[in-house]
């Protein structure tokens, strides 16, 4: 069963380590209620509620607001998939990258002796999250006012620069993916290194899906038709 199809009523009764391998996002939630999700994780989420005094049904809506849906707005409009983009990737990614640079930090210094252990992980998503945060910040500031305010003709340079870094981007979750073996945690592994490499799955997913809808359904529409027959190296012209 999909996290996202688990009632509250079940999840009450995961452990909490599960959640946090099975919710990325969970186990900043966890740490700041101060829940151990590690070596205490085999404990039921109604029970470690519980026994810290927290009410639990403020606790499973906090864990529900975790479960993001993909569904593009009904109106596929430049405005609709703007504020969408925002909501659903942009907010997310400035969510997801400082708590998996904690964990990998955490995992390189505790599992530092293991062979398995991802040497420089935390060094690249502090890498990607500079560069991630550069980037919104320029679409933010520059090229979704340009979008929702029909200034086509104004946008075609600064589609091109996103372009260009989101195959950046790209290269960098290539790079990722290697260093955690695909995301996949060694036989053995704690909670914590498990919920990292659920993590990075999600920012792995969740970024593939943000730049497939700008570069394949936001920006198209908003760059000059290419002729049909003729690329720009045919010597056609």
């Amino acid at each position: 069963m999909n996290h996202a199809d688990i009632p509250t009523t079940d999840r009450a009764q995961q452990a909490i380590g599960q959640i946090a391998v099975d919710l990325p996002g969970s186990t900043a939630v966890f740490r700041r209620l101060k829940l151990d999700f590690c070596c205490g994780g085999q404990v039921p989420l109604q029970q470690a509620c519980a026994s810290k005094g927290l009410p639990l049904d403020a606790v499973l809506a906090e864990l529900a607001e975790l479960e993001r849906p993909n569904e593009l707005p009904v109106t596929a409009s430049p405005e609709a998939l703007v504020d969408h983009i925002l909501a659903r990737y942009h907010a997310v990614h400035r969510e997801q990258l400082p708590e998996l640079i904690r964990m990998a930090r955490r995992v390189e210094a505790v599992h530092r002796e293991s062979p398995d252990v991802p040497v420089g992980l935390a060094a690249h998503l502090e890498t990607m999250e500079v560069e991630l945060l550069e980037h919104m910040a320029k679409e933010e500031q520059i090229l979704f006012p340009l979008l929702q305010h029909s200034g086509r003709s104004q946008a075609a340079e600064p589609i091109h620069m996103m372009r260009d870094e989101h195959t950046g981007h790209g290269a960098r979750l290539e790079r990722l993916m290697a260093l955690t073996d695909d995301a996949t945690p060694p036989p053995g592994a704690c909670n914590t290194w498990r919920a990292l490499y659920a993590g990075i799955a999600q920012l792995s997913d969740d970024l593939i899906n943000h730049i497939h809808l700008e570069n394949n359904v936001l920006f198209p529409s908003f760059e000059a038709p290419v002729a049909a027959g003729c690329g720009s190296a045919c010597g056609c012209a």
